[in-house]
């Protein structure tokens, strides 16, 4: 990444975290994934039990391999056959730490994600002791309208390829408003405050990660 990009990012990142901890988020920018990697390492203790959704940011990551090699207990849902995972996610609902990322954040602080089955949002919203979050500074959007249109028109046409689901998007990569049976946007939520304080934990990341 060039220099102004590497810069820009910086003095974003640190204005969007300064929003965050307003909205009771604890928040930190970090420059790299490596040094993110560093910093959630040093927030997740080695006993603790820790389950993640189907985010590709930390999959790509390496954070779910670093956490088991610290001694965490790691519960993968995608370990167990598709027709046991619903009960897995059930037991699993109240680790110590759920991992994941979101669909797009607005330069003020608000959380914006789209989900087909709603235990990943559901996660966020209430159950896990904490959340991480890891968010590259391409999710970050100027607003509330260029967040929703991130959501529809790129997060959820993306995702769609990695699944064997039966979508509009899938097959022409745009949001068609479907209603279909297998919508990946079933569900969207807004998240403009983080209750209990400090309970979710966001590092942005000054490079892209996911989508």
């Amino acid at each position: 990444m060039q220099k102004p990009m590497i810069e820009r990012n910086r003095k974003a990142g640190e204005s969007v975290v300064t929003a965050l901890r307003m909205r009771h988020f604890d928040a930190h920018y970090r420059a790299t994934m490596e040094e993110a990697l560093a910093l959630a390492e040093s927030m997740i203790p080695a006993d603790a039990e820790v389950t993640f959704g189907g985010s590709m940011t930390v999959q790509d990551s390496g954070l779910i391999s670093r956490l088991a090699e610290k001694g965490c207990a790691v519960f993968d849902r995608g370990s167990v056959p598709a027709a046991e995972r619903a009960k897995f996610v059930e037991e699993h609902f109240f680790a110590d730490w759920f991992l994941g990322s979101v669909n797009a954040m607005s330069e003020d602080g608000v959380l914006y994600n789209m989900d087909g089955n709603g235990n990943r949002v559901a996660s966020y919203i209430y159950g896990p002791k904490n959340v991480l979050l890891l968010v590259g500074m391409n999710k970050v959007v100027q607003n509330e309208q260029a967040a929703i249109a991130r959501v529809r028109g790129l997060a959820a046409p993306t995702n769609a390829q990695r699944f064997d689901i039966d979508t509009p998007c899938r097959k022409t990569g745009r949001c068609a408003d479907c209603k279909s049976p297998d919508c990946i946007c079933a569900t969207m939520t807004t998240m403009r405050l983080c209750r209990p304080a400090g309970r979710i934990h966001i590092i942005l990341v000054g490079e892209d990660w996911g989508f």
